[in-house]
């Protein structure tokens, strides 16, 4: 634990200076045809007045007889107009679209607190910035637009694109105002209660129990917001909490402090993580209408493949135009450096990546109205076996179905027939302290060294299969169903606080001809098992993955990992098999 938080301490550091070093806003810049305009923007939300900075990035021509429509982008957690955000705008707008790039509330000179995307307060404040492109309001200088193509008297054309943090508000805005016409949110979050506390078991009785708590990345970021002073002096007073912690609102400032406390007492954890989720697009999605091209990150533990996944099945269930690509980068890896051939947001490689042509197709259908344009598949993947950088990319129809199933065999090993299953038991138990590593959080957001995967004896439990006699393609979450036994556990797991519930944490790992193993992009499942008496069932994180020929799949449950909370106490853990009642696997498999 000590080790994980000097890491995150480091990154942090490193994410200061790196902040610190933003090049200069964009305000006296210009480039061959694209005038660029600082401008601020009052705005009134749920809770307070304050000002928004924004850019507006104007193509030469451009004008009341020859209009174009808009982009609207923001920024991820801890940026401003003047990072990647900047670059995005500047990008689309040497593509002809009239662009605005502002800082979201709470971050660089835009006031406010830090409300986590809130559409009631983030959301309403992007949609002034929609009135803005509309022309039926000015920005505080008096400046007016009336060059974005329009539907209709006070509906501009516009999309929206960004990142993370810059992601969810597209939703979020969206929901609350549906001049809104295309959305593209890239790794960004489906529940952020998920997101900061996952529980992946699944299942009536584990829907009201809180998961366990994503500590590194959680702290990290609220760092980052707490340390906005340093980031960018001279602040707004209007984004003072005087009540709370210095930026936040007082709901997400309650959330850290008892995620932080290591308790979870009923009644309070419950009213916070639905706060959590209250703000997430899982509580607002069906009022969300505008097409929607989903970008997700696989190396990402932050937001996973699954809150894409959440999003766009809610979507299409309802009807709203939405297709899905998972890409290399994420959080956790190749966001500062992606891979050759991915989208690169601060080079607007818009034409020469996968994803970019993708984006430029999305907006040209729905905003440019071309109603004859391919808009791609449903579902792409990348694929990072694949060495052309113009081959990377899979399509399909749909995320493929959990198609495989392996049986938890008492030796220890992964069978592919019940009828192969050893009658047995082991048993591990954890340590007071983390025995077990996944990642250091944040590291590979600012490529930083990580120790590799490791589980210490006795701590966890495996089950292997033999070598695979052909190249095994993962595409999707795999599923496990578990049964396990802890006296200790049952006799407290009913006292009011689920901090007494037993946690555990499902991966797999790729084990190579010479032993080696690999954890699959670093990813684990946390899981707060909601009654140790009853089966339950987890959701592994999704991956894309090739197991190959001769390599073997390997399922581990591990008592903790040092990037999350973990169990009060010592639980010791025993697992049972019998060719009639064992746990399973299930995966994803792509025919070959």
């Amino acid at each position: 634990m000590l080790r994980s938080r000097i890491t995150l301490a480091a990154a942090l550091s490193v994410i200061a200076a790196a902040t610190l070093a933003t090049p200069a806003s964009a305000d006296t810049q210009t480039a061959p045809d694209v005038t660029v305009t600082p401008l601020r923007v009052t705005v009134h939300t749920a809770e307070r007045t304050c000002t928004v900075d924004a850019d507006l990035y104007r193509p030469a021509g451009v004008d009341a007889a020859h209009p174009a429509p808009a982009v609207l982008t923001t920024n991820g957690f801890g940026g401003s107009k003047s990072d990647s955000t900047g670059d995005t705008a500047r990008a689309f707008a040497e593509r002809g679209y009239v662009s605005l790039a502002y800082s979201g509330l709470g971050f660089g000179k835009s006031g406010c607190l830090v409300s986590l995307d809130d559409p009631r307060i983030d959301g309403k404040a992007a949609s002034a910035l929609v009135d803005l492109l509309a022309g039926t309001r000015a920005a505080d200088d008096g400046t007016t637009i009336d060059y974005v193509t329009a539907d209709k008297k006070g509906d501009p054309r516009v999309g929206m694109i960004g990142g993370s943090y810059g992601g969810a508000i597209q939703l979020a805005t969206a929901a609350v105002d549906h001049r809104v016409d295309a959305l593209v949110p890239l790794i960004t979050w489906n529940d952020l209660a998920y997101s900061l506390d996952p529980q992946n078991a699944q299942g009536p009785a584990a829907a009201d129990v809180p998961g366990a708590f994503k500590w590194q990345w959680t702290n990290g970021f609220y760092l980052i917001g707490e340390g906005q002073p340093l980031l960018s002096p001279s602040l707004d007073p209007s984004r003072i909490n005087k009540l709370s912690c210095l930026h936040f609102v007082d709901d997400a400032c309650a959330t850290i402090r008892t995620l932080n406390s290591g308790r979870y007492p009923a009644a309070e954890t419950q009213r916070l993580l639905s706060y959590a989720r209250g703000v997430s697009p899982v509580s607002y999605l069906k009022q969300v209408k505008a097409p929607t091209l989903l970008v997700q990150g696989q190396a990402d533990s932050l937001f996973n493949l699954n809150e894409a996944r959440a999003t766009y099945d809610t979507l299409a269930a309802q009807g709203t135009p939405a297709k899905m690509i998972w890409q290399s980068w994420g959080h956790s890896g190749g966001l500062t450096d992606p891979a050759a051939g991915e989208l690169n947001l601060s080079e607007g490689n818009l034409e020469t990546s996968y994803v970019g042509r993708r984006v430029l197709s999305w907006f040209d259908r729905y905003l440019h109205k071309k109603d004859g344009t391919d808009t791609g598949p449903a579902f792409a993947y990348y694929r990072d076996w694949i060495t052309d950088p113009n081959g990377t990319y899979a399509t399909a129809p749909s995320v493929p179905a959990l198609n495989r199933t392996l049986y938890l065999s008492g030796d220890g090993k992964l069978v592919d027939n019940r009828k192969k299953v050893a009658r047995g038991s082991r048993e591990y138990r954890n340590w007071l302290v983390p025995t077990s590593h996944s990642e250091s959080s944040l590291a590979g957001l600012i490529g930083l060294s990580d120790p590799a995967p490791y589980d210490t004896k006795g701590t966890y439990l495996d089950w292997t299969t033999e070598p695979l006699t052909a190249a095994t393609d993962v595409v999707g979450a795999p599923k496990a169903t578990l049964k396990v036994i802890s006296p200790k556990t049952e006799r407290v797991q009913n006292s009011g606080d689920a901090a007494d519930k037993l946690v555990l944490f499902a991966k797999l790992y790729d084990v190579a001809p010479d032993g080696s193993k690999t954890l699959v992009h670093r990813l684990v499942a946390p899981v707060r098992v909601p009654d140790v008496t009853r089966p339950f069932t987890v959701s592994l994180p999704g991956i894309v993955h090739r197991y190959e020929k001769g390599h073997r799949i390997r399922f581990v449950i591990a008592a903790s990992d040092d990037a999350y909370g973990g169990n009060k106490g010592i639980k010791p853990v025993t697992v049972t098999s019998a060719p009639d009642d064992t746990g399973t696997v299930r995966l994803p498999v792509v025919p070959q």
